[in-house]
């Protein structure tokens, strides 16, 4: 049955919508996933803050060009799924990764961050960083680390200077029990 023209503008304007509002979109080729799997990964991406969509490719292309963004061409051939990111971007990644590793199924093409093409590996990379809880955490960790070692100095230096005077007046003290 033939897409309207009316119903491909509603479509494009939802894909260029949901591009908009997300951080980063995958794309992903989900060819001869089941639909209980495809539900599957649907939740999981929900669980991260994300939306998975099967599309149409020439309509993702004009709602690429809309959102003036770049065209990945090569990966919006054959059977294309989109999932944006909506939260952490990192963590979508990952699941895209883990499911398509678990399944054997699905591959991921490519996404797009920041304006910039993504490959399959980079894809992969950001699915290997670690959440931007831990980055945050281990930030602070490093910019703390230069005042905790100039605290420990200073608390070294005083001990040792507290040290050496109780010993100087251990030592006078047994001077003048001695005379």
């Amino acid at each position: 049955m033939a897409v309207t023209r009316e119903k491909k503008e509603q479509m494009v304007a939802a894909y260029a919508d949901a591009l908009s509002g997300s951080k980063a979109v995958f794309l992903t080729d989900y060819r001869g996933l089941s639909v209980a799997g495809l539900q599957e990964l649907r939740a999981k991406i929900r669980e991260v803050g994300g939306r998975h969509l099967v599309v149409k490719n020439t309509l993702v292309a004009r709602a690429l060009k809309e959102a003036g963004l770049l065209i990945p061409e090569k990966m919006l051939q054959g059977p294309v799924a989109l999932s944006f990111a909506y939260g952490e971007v990192s963590s979508l990644a990952k699941v895209l990764k883990d499911f398509a590793k678990d399944t054997e199924i699905m591959k991921v093409k490519g996404g797009i961050l920041d304006g910039d093409i993504l490959s399959q590996y980079q894809v992969e990379s950001l699915a290997d960083m670690p959440p931007r809880e831990v980055v945050m955490a281990q930030l602070l960790g490093l910019i703390q680390q230069p005042g905790n070692q100039v605290a420990g100095v200073v608390n070294a230096a005083g001990s040792k200077l507290a040290a050496t005077l109780k010993a100087y007046a251990d030592q006078l003290q047994s001077t003048e029990a001695a005379a």
